[in-house]
């Protein structure tokens, strides 16, 4: 299972394959557009979010509302490509190389934090107009869409998974993953998605003074996957690793700088007696057997242990800056301040309803790994026939 995103932040549309996908899931398209809403929404994102309404338009791959089990393919339109027509123009318009410079809003100082100079070294590019383009986080709707399709094939198998704010700035919240979940729905109502409403009222004054100052600021929050079964992953090799994939997928979100699972880097400073989660029979957990804590978060040797599996996420500030940062000009070779791009001030909340996207994508390749088949009915029932045989189970 893989997907594929094609498209710029401000070309025509972007779109994405999802390949892999078994046969016979009902695709919710309701339910799609309601993610890529969520995407959309947080205090502090930027003009760019009053402009577009994100709806996907599925093209391949469904037919009547349910998967063929041919590559699905999805388009979401970029509204404000009316304004970037000349821009973004695909082929040659015959102007002059003068006016091509004015009216292509070519970019020659690139910002410190971004992609653009070292994008442009990369590609031989003078103008890293070519690469802001692709390199904006407005690619991520389109992961945002597959993502969800993906929610919907994990819903399937008693799967879910959630995302809350813990920290914007130098403001934290004191609100565990049990607690997120008990009070879910105030996070989806907060403008933040933390649900600890004084640190939500101080993350929003955070976001404001960064405003006020033409600056950014950035934030940590949680990714948690609830009704995952043992054993999705590998420890057998190294590239299959359940906790790699999804931080891999999870570090690709622009402006990522860090992940961990359950107690991560706390754990480092604590002792092992301390950090490995107990394991005691039980008469009421079906498993026969329940942990006393999730300090791995849900991951152990790479595969999937039966809890819900916890993802911290840090996520730097925006580099697009109203008060820019010293760059060159790569034409002039001379010092100046970075272009500004239109931009957010604060994104952590968008970000984190994007890594539950790319959380449920990597669950859903482990889950189409582990069971095969198909179609979604065989897949259940190698799932079903999977856990009768599962050594711990009350059927042996």
């Amino acid at each position: 299972m893989r997907v594929l995103t094609s498209g710029e932040s401000h070309g025509p549309f972007l779109s994405f394959i999802l390949e892999g996908l078994p046969a016979g899931l009902r695709v919710d398209v309701n339910f799609v557009n309601r993610e890529l809403s969520r995407r959309q929404r947080g205090y502090g994102r930027g003009e760019r979010m009053n402009i577009e309404s994100d709806s996907v338009e599925f093209v391949g791959g469904l037919r009547r509302g349910v998967t063929l089990g041919s590559p699905l393919c999805g388009l979401i339109r970029n509204a404000d490509h009316e304004n970037w027509k000349a821009v973004m123009a695909p082929h040659p318009t015959g102007e002059s190389a003068e006016n091509s410079r004015a009216t292509n809003r070519e970019l020659y100082t690139p910002r410190p934090g971004h992609a653009d100079l070292a994008g442009s070294v990369k590609y031989g590019f003078v103008d890293a107009r070519n690469v802001l383009e692709r390199a904006s986080a407005r690619e991520t709707a389109a992961r945002v869409a597959a993502g969800a399709v993906c929610k919907l094939l994990l819903a399937e198998f008693g799967i879910r998974v959630y995302s809350h704010v813990i920290g914007i700035g130098k403001v934290s919240a004191g609100i565990s993953s049990e607690q997120a979940l008990a009070c879910y729905d105030a996070i989806e109502e907060s403008p933040v998605r933390c649900g600890d409403p004084s640190a939500a009222a101080e993350m929003i004054k955070e976001i404001e003074t960064a405003r006020s100052e033409g600056d950014s600021v950035g934030g940590v929050f949680e990714i948690i996957a609830t009704g995952v079964p043992a054993g999705l992953g590998s420890y057998v090799h190294f590239d299959r690793r359940l906790d790699a994939a999804v931080a891999g997928s999870v570090m690709s979100v622009p402006g990522v700088k860090g992940v961990e699972f359950g107690a991560g880097f706390r754990a480092a400073s604590m002792r092992g007696s301390e950090v490995h989660d107990e394991i005691e029979p039980s008469d009421t957990d079906p498993r026969g057997y329940r942990r006393l804590s999730n300090n791995a978060g849900g991951i152990e040797g790479g595969v999937s242990n039966g809890e819900p599996i916890v993802v911290r996420v840090a996520m730097k500030p925006i580099p697009t800056l109203r008060k820019p940062l010293r760059t060159i000009d790569v034409l002039t070779r001379t010092s100046v301040v970075a272009g500004y791009e239109r931009s957010d001030v604060c994104a952590v909340p968008a970000a984190s309803v994007v890594c539950e996207a790319m959380v449920a994508l990597e669950l859903a390749k482990a889950l189409v790994e582990k069971y095969g088949g198909d179609s979604i009915d065989e897949m259940k029932a190698h799932m079903q026939c999977w856990q009768v045989r599962l050594p711990f189970s009350r059927e042996v």
